[in-house]
């Protein structure tokens, strides 16, 4: 393939997407994303606090989850957990998909999708545990005893979700298609408590993109035509 043609499925996959986002920077700048600035600077304190020896315990209170706690403070925590980093992977990693991922979607969808959709995925991450756990290892669903005790923090499963649900809204299949064959040869390669999590996302999301396609394609083509152009999306095609 020669670059025109790679320029040509380039402006294809990502044409609408790019316009969309490059748009909006265009009219309103930093104020276009102050969601995901304020969730980059919320994930560094959070980082700063939890690694100071007065920090680690109030951090944990708030936004630790695990399986083995009471599903009212699991569901208390969740909003926080996503912003606080897991201990066991680099703090930079985290800070770039908030502001990466989080800033595409914010800019292409709006602030109030975009926490919408973050916190759906999130949520079912942390409530598949609790049911991955209680099927056991001897299933591929299942986890084991042990996962119960995992601390399950950071925006993975938002930042999947996201991915997911902005490259189904702007069209984007190759890379929507990518993303879960990424997720799906995570959890072959590694099947632990994050990467299962990160499928339950993923099928979530695919439920709410099938709902919603269902939904504008029983639309009269005036009102599908105008749902598009009020969430900045592509118009639909009948």
């Amino acid at each position: 393939m020669n670059r025109a043609a790679l320029l040509r499925a380039a402006r294809t996959e990502w044409g609408p997407l790019y316009a969309a986002v490059w748009g909006t920077f265009v009219r309103k700048r930093l104020r276009a994303v102050p969601m995901t600035l304020s969730a980059v600077a919320l994930t560094a304190v959070f980082q700063i606090v939890q690694n100071q020896p007065w920090g680690f315990g109030p951090v944990q209170r708030l936004g630790c989850v695990q399986a083995q706690l009471p599903w009212w403070v699991a569901l208390l925590r969740t909003p926080l957990s996503l912003f606080v980093p897991a201990l066991d992977l680099p703090v930079w990693g985290a800070l770039a998909q908030v502001l990466i991922v989080f800033g595409i979607a914010e800019a292409a969808l709006g602030m109030g999708r975009t926490l919408a959709v973050a916190y759906l995925a999130t949520l079912v991450g942390t409530m598949y545990a609790r049911l991955a756990i209680a099927i056991g290892p001897g299933s591929l669903l299942g986890l084991p005893p042990e996962a119960a005790a995992v601390v399950d923090t950071g925006p993975s499963a938002a930042v999947v979700g996201l991915a997911v649900y902005v490259s189904w809204r702007y069209r984007a299949w190759l890379t929507c298609t990518g993303v879960v064959l990424a997720m799906i040869g995570e959890v072959l390669l590694k099947p632990n408590l994050a990467g299962k999590e990160h499928i339950a996302a993923v099928v979530a999301l695919l439920v709410v993109c099938g709902v919603e396609e269902l939904r504008l394609r029983h639309k009269p083509r005036s009102d599908a035509h105008h749902e598009g152009q009020r969430s900045g999306a592509p118009a639909r095609r009948s």
